[in-house]
């Protein structure tokens, strides 16, 4: 039998089970009582639709105050799950209090191409906090917030689960013994699982490069240079790059140099949308507002 990580189970609480924001926690993910009045303003209730509502057990009724009434039980638990998913982790307060989508920046790769990197949002409060009481301390509570900014990234236009593949910033063994979980890698999964594109980890981190916080710029390219290694070669299809906070974007500059040298993967820009390989990069924040 298939047993849930600490983190998943939490996880799964939060989105399933929580109705509070995972970051004030005190407003509805969904408003109830907002959801009944849109819905009564739309469509005013039938009576057949009252007399059947009078049936359902308190539970149901619980549950589903929300819920078209001219379904079946199994079909309104379905649909309030649904809205669920897709509602979001926070209220809608605490969302629009975050800058979605900042304009994406460039990175050089080679003479002629840059490297376009999109981030979910910025490295400002509350995302920053989270990210780093996720990384640092393996603080698990944070994940669902982390995961409500994952959900932001647009899907890259013309990718799906046939023709791309998403490379995970890769850590050092090292790294990953001393703090006992790879963050980067349980993002990923989750954003391929948002995203319905595949993994690939064919790309490993050299263990000889230095932590980047708190180096310069050019100290970061300085420090990356020889960083990764090809396993494999990676398949013919599109490959997107994924971090979790690309500050200068020296760590996904160097990753896509690899490939680009390595393999002749190509960065996405307007001259080279049409490219056989094509190389785009995304990161769950950058920089400051």
């Amino acid at each position: 039998m298939y047993h849930l990580a600490p983190y998943q189970t939490g996880l799964w609480l939060a989105e399933y089970l929580s109705i509070r924001c995972q970051l004030c926690r005190v407003h509805q993910s969904v408003s109830q009582s907002q959801l009944i009045q849109d819905q009564l303003i739309q469509s005013p209730p039938k009576e057949s639709q009252i007399v059947e509502s009078q049936y359902s057990s308190n539970t149901v009724n619980s549950i589903s105050g929300s819920l078209p009434n001219n379904h079946s039980v199994v079909a309104n638990l379905r649909y309030f799950f649904d809205k669920r998913l897709n509602s979001g982790l926070l209220c809608p307060h605490c969302h629009h209090s975050i800058s979605w989508l900042p304009k994406p920046f460039q990175v050089d790769m080679a003479a002629g191409s840059a490297l376009s990197i999109q981030a979910a949002t910025y490295y400002d409060y509350p995302v920053r906090q989270a990210i780093r009481a996720f990384k640092h301390h393996e603080d698990m509570t944070k994940l669902p917030l982390l995961l409500h900014a994952l959900r932001q990234l647009p899907r890259p236009h013309g990718c799906h689960h046939d023709n791309s593949i998403i490379i995970a910033m890769p850590t050092t063994a090292q790294r990953l013994i001393k703090r006992g979980f790879d963050p980067v890698s349980i993002l990923s999964v989750h954003l391929s699982k948002h995203w319905q594109i595949p993994l690939w980890h064919g790309v490993q981190r050299i263990d000889d490069t230095i932590s980047q916080q708190g180096l310069t710029r050019a100290e970061r390219l300085s420090n990356l240079d020889n960083a990764f290694a090809l396993i494999e070669k990676p398949p013919s299809k599109r490959l997107i790059l994924f971090d979790d906070v690309a500050t200068t974007g020296a760590s996904l500059q160097a990753l896509g140099r690899t490939l680009h040298c390595l393999s002749g993967i190509t960065p996405i820009n307007n001259s080279s949308i049409s490219h056989k390989h094509p190389l785009i990069a995304y990161a769950l924040a950058h920089g400051s507002q």
